[in-house]
């Protein structure tokens, strides 16, 4: 066994103190070649320094070999000495075998920097110069997929997929069906989580296989996918809200609304939840669960404008109208502001005999409103109410312009003409 052969078996063996203590020996006296292969082992155990130390050694020796360029630079890059990396990189000329390899690393240095767009350059001309290359395809796939730009990473993933199912330890189609999924393209991505469910299970790839098959209509897919989530990983909130909902969409709303509650469990604070477990409570009849869970997610985002909604109509229903104008006018106040909130404040108010107060949020809701049949009634019925019969009069004459059918406001719009 030579020197180095013996220092590989003591790290492999856990002796990691008895292995650096050969290690100043075993430089002194090696050969050029077992450098480099030290080197590379130190590289790959984490001892960035000591392999810095005896690759810029060898670089004095051998300054035209590029291999060695590239190696050093790799570990100027793990070591965040970027400077040094890029100074070596820009040496590799572009007719040089090794300048497409040069291109990915300056790829990592610029993407790292934030420069995606430098980044970018780098990868293409690496890919000019060998375009049947998986690893550059990869590259640009992953940066155009770190980028947002989905459509040209999944041109790229299905090049590489064409020749190699997995390239630097990630697996392809796994790649290839986020970015489907994340494209909106829901069908397409499907066939790809289930070659990746083949190959692997976990938290990530199960959820998005569920949500995905969520998204494409596939109920019973995603029930069945989000469950073997939820037995692998209970902890995983996203999966309760669209498995509940999945349950809805089934028609089975009593399971819909107990994994609601079983996600609550976990996460009693997650205010989408509340909000789901308070709507199907409502469509369960529950009326004063629904309200507790509406309010808890009221209290924890008082801006929440979808629970502020749901809230007041809980609240309405109840004639707890002093509340309904606390809560809606606080949101308000905070810069929260939904079309809604008019039209139940101007009930509210009407309830509670503050009439110009009412008028006036009926006014504001009109704008928004005016096509609504329901609002034009119970605004006209208002105006009747405050004598104003001509504004009332054009309310009814517009709910008959929109729907002619409405005899009753056919009706009050005759016995306004007439009076």
């Amino acid at each position: 066994m030579n020197r180095i052969d013996e220092l590989v078996q003591l790290v492999e063996n856990g002796d990691i103190e008895r292995a650096l203590s050969l290690l100043p020996n075993i430089k002194k006296e090696a050969t050029d070649d077992e450098k480099y292969m030290l080197a590379d082992h130190l590289f790959s155990w984490g001892l960035l320094e000591e392999a810095r130390d005896l690759v810029e050694e060898l670089m004095k020796r051998y300054r035209e070999e590029g291999e060695l360029a590239l190696f050093l630079a790799e570990i100027y890059t793990e070591l965040d000495e970027d400077e040094k990396a890029l100074a070596l990189l820009a040496d590799i000329d572009e007719d040089d075998p090794l300048f497409p390899r040069a291109c990915l690393l300056l790829a990592d240095l610029y993407q790292m920097q934030g420069l995606e767009e430098v980044s970018e350059q780098k990868l293409l001309k690496a890919y000019e110069k060998a375009p049947n290359e998986p690893i550059i395809e990869f590259a640009l796939a992953e940066l155009y997929f770190a980028t947002g730009q989905y459509g040209k990473s999944v041109s790229f993933y299905e090049k590489v997929l064409a020749r190699e199912t997995t390239v630097a330890g990630t697996f392809i189609p796994g790649r290839l069906a986020e970015a489907l999924s994340l494209l909106g393209e829901f069908e397409q991505a499907l066939p790809y989580y289930e070659q990746t469910v083949q190959k692997k299970i976990d938290s990530h790839t199960l959820f998005g296989y569920g949500f995905t098959a969520f998204q494409a209509e596939y109920y019973q897919t995603a029930i069945e996918k989000l469950t073997q989530l939820k037995e692998l990983d209970r902890d995983y909130i996203p999966l309760y809200l669209y498995l509940a909902k999945a349950y809805e969409h089934e028609g089975d709303t009593k399971k819909s609304y107990d994994i609601a509650k079983e996600g609550l469990l976990v996460d009693e604070w997650n205010k989408e939840l509340l909000l789901y477990a308070g709507k199907t409570a409502l469509k369960l009849g529950e009326q004063k669960e629904a309200e507790t869970y509406l309010r808890k997610a009221v209290d924890i985002d008082p801006c929440y404008v979808e629970a502020l909604l749901a809230l007041a109509g809980v609240l309405m229903h109840n004639e707890q109208y002093d509340e309904v104008v606390a809560s809606l006018e606080s949101a308000m106040k905070q810069g929260e502001y939904d079309p809604q909130f008019e039209w139940y404040l101007a009930r509210a108010k009407h309830k509670l005999e503050m009439y110009s107060d009412a008028l006036n949020h009926y006014q504001e809701a009109y704008t928004f409103f005016k096509n609504d049949v329901a609002f034009l009634e119970e605004y006209g019925y208002f105006l009747i109410e405050e004598g104003d019969r001509e504004r009332a009069k054009a309310m009814f004459a517009q709910i008959v312009r929109l729907d002619p059918a409405h005899t009753e406001a056919a009706q009050m719009l005759l016995q306004l003409e007439e009076e």
